[in-house]
Parts: structure tokens; sequence; C-alpha cells
């Protein structure tokens, strides 16, 4: 029964955020608002409905361990999961304003959450925090984005996202049917996360590990489906700004929104962080943020080998969050290894990239 609630529960968080974005998205074109702002806004703030839904339910009913693991693992794995597998799938090429805007906002806001959840805790202030900072940011991205943009990136977005024109058409094409679609799906997600997190919270008893782990895990997996499927399927069409726009926002958003909302509705004096949080998982989700700065800066693209990288790297990380957990007997090896090979190598390599590109373009001017 576990199991399947489990699958059911994943299955309507699923669907669920599938109607809530094909409803708000059809919404918002029919009202005039402008793709990009819809691919940039409601897109990737709908896609992580899931995490939003999970950690909410999991504050609520006192199972911080899997809200605060869920949003942290999500992070390190839409960069280095999703991106990673889009970009071996076709190599990314990176817009000018993801990297000198939501790239940055990304780090910002990442390096805010590890300052404020330093001490331990969450607060319900900082939580409020978290969303005002949402509000303008989501105020700003609509005020930016009904401004003129590139031709080229616009019509990506016409085109992966939708026009008002087609907005209107088909059996959704009714505003009350969209709001509909909307209000069905914000349904099952509550459902669905209800279903999903006693499950999860049932198997890290079962498996002896905390819910820190299963957070982070498989938690934060099976919420970031939709982001998955949306970049993997652009990477697929060539539309690669939303690939890696939907991954950039629906992190920002996890931070900022799931975060910031589940900190307010905790019980308590607000949401508290597990140590391992602070001491590990927080700082990777950092440096995978950080990361992603160097590699899309190389020739505004994020190229196949620079994602086998990121995909290996979270394979890396996710074993180690393993061996961890189950204190394995190669823990000790791994983590050398880990520490004075690997992570060395790889910060080297973009290291070099990195500057390579920086004198190629002084070079060029």
């Amino acid at each position: 029964m576990t199991l399947l609630l489990f699958v059911a529960g994943l299955v309507l968080l699923i669907f669920g955020a599938d109607l809530l974005v094909r409803g708000a998205g059809k919404l918002a074109l029919s009202l005039g608002i402008a793709p990009l702002v819809v691919g940039l806004t409601v897109v990737a703030f709908g896609t992580s409905s899931p995490e939003m839904a999970v950690s909410v339910q999991g504050a609520m009913s006192g199972q911080v361990d899997v809200a605060m693991g869920n949003v942290v693992g999500s992070n390190i794995f839409n960069v280095l999961f999703i991106l990673g597998l889009s970009a071996l799938i076709t190599p990314l090429l990176v817009d000018q304003q993801i990297i000198r805007q939501e790239v940055p906002i990304m780090i910002g806001v990442s390096l805010l959450l590890f300052a404020v959840a330093h001490d331990g805790t969450i607060s319900f202030a900082e939580g409020a925090l978290f969303c005002v900072l949402l509000a303008v940011y989501t105020a700003f991205l609509y005020w930016q984005g009904m401004r003129k943009q590139s031709a080229a990136l616009e019509a990506e977005f016409a085109e992966g996202i939708g026009t008002a024109e087609g907005a209107k058409k088909g059996w959704d094409g009714h505003w009350a049917v969209q709001v509909l679609l909307v209000v069905v799906g914000l349904g099952l997600l509550v459902l669905g996360a209800d279903w999903f997190v006693g499950a999860a919270i049932k198997f890290a008893q079962a498996l002896g590990v905390s819910e820190v782990v299963i957070g982070l895990t498989i938690v934060a997996a099976g919420t970031s489906m939709p982001e998955v499927a949306t970049s993997v399927m652009a990477s697929i069409r060539g539309q690669r700004d939303i690939a890696v726009g939907n991954v950039i926002g629906s992190n920002i958003f996890n931070v900022l929104a799931v975060l910031g909302v589940s900190a307010v509705v905790a019980p308590g004096v607000g949401l508290p962080v597990a140590p391992s949080l602070i001491a590990f998982d927080l700082p990777v989700m950092v440096a995978v943020a950080v990361a992603c700065l160097p590699i899309f800066f190389t020739g505004n693209l994020l190229a196949r080998w620079e994602g086998g990288v990121f995909f290996a790297m979270y394979v890396a990380y996710t074993t180690y969050v393993i061996l961890y957990a189950q204190q394995h007997d190669a823990l000790n090896e791994f983590s050398l290894v880990m520490t004075w090979v690997v992570l060395p190598a790889v910060a080297l390599t973009i290291g070099v990239v990195a500057l390579r590109e920086i004198q190629s373009r002084r070079r060029a001017s």
C-alpha cells in the first residue's frame, strides 16, 4: 500500500502540474501576456508546483526535513541532471539575458538561503521576505518581458509556449475551462502531495535513513519530473532557451516561493534546517548554481561534454548521499577520490575553459 500510495501520489503531482501549467499558461496568453513572460514565470513556476505542494504539506504536518530536503535536492537535480541530460541530447545555446540576469539572480537567492539557514532555522520573517522578493522578481520579469525583446527569443517562446490566438482555440480555449483546469490541477497537487509525503516518510522509516535523505533523493527527483519533461522536450525540439530558462526559473521559485511559503505556514518558530544540510547539501547547491556562470559564459553554450560533466556530478552526489546515509565501508575512499581528484579536476577544467573564452573575447575586441 505504501508503494501504491507513493506512485499514485507522484502521478497526481505530475498530472496536476500539467493541468495547472496548461490552464494558467493559456489563461495568461488569452489575457494578452507575452509568451516570453508566460514562459519565464507561469511555465517555470508551474512546473515547480509539485515542490510547492510537497514542501508546504511537509511543513504543515511537521515533516520539515522533507520540505527542506525536497527544495535543496530539487535545485541540485534541476541543474546537474536536467541541464546535463538536455545538453547531452543537444548542445544548449544560452541567451544573454539568462547569463547576465537569471543565473546571477539564482546564485544570489542560493547564497541568501545559505545565509539565513546557517543559524539552523528559516524564521517566519525570513520566509515572508522570500515571498516579497518573489513578488518583486515576478513584477520585474513582467515589466521586462512586455518591453521589446530580440525577435529570435520572442519567436522561440511563441513557438514553444503559444500565442494569444492559439490559446483561444481547441477544447480548452474558453477562459472558464482554463480556470477549471487550474482549480482541478491545484486539487490534484494537494491530494498527491498528501499521499506522496506520507509514503516517503514510511520509506525512510523502513530503510532506516533520515527524512532529509529521502527528501534530497527520491522526493526531489519525483517532484522535478515536470521540469524534466519540459526541458528535455524543449531541447529535442530545439527550443534551447526554454530548456535552460525553465530550470533557472524553477530554482529561483523553489527558494523564494516554496521555502518562503513553507516557512510562513510551518508551526512554531519557523522551518528548522538539519545540520547535515548546512554542512554539505546547501554548499553543494550554491556551488552548482555558481558553476553555471562560467560554463554558460563560454561561447553562450552548454556543450555536450559539459552536460556530461553535470550528469556525472549528479550521479556522484547521489552516490555520496546514499553511502553517507548507510555509513557504507566505501564512504571514506569515495570521499577522498571526490575531494582530491574529481572535484579539483572539474574546477580546473571549467577555469581553463573560462580563461580561454575571456582571452578570446579580448583578442576579438
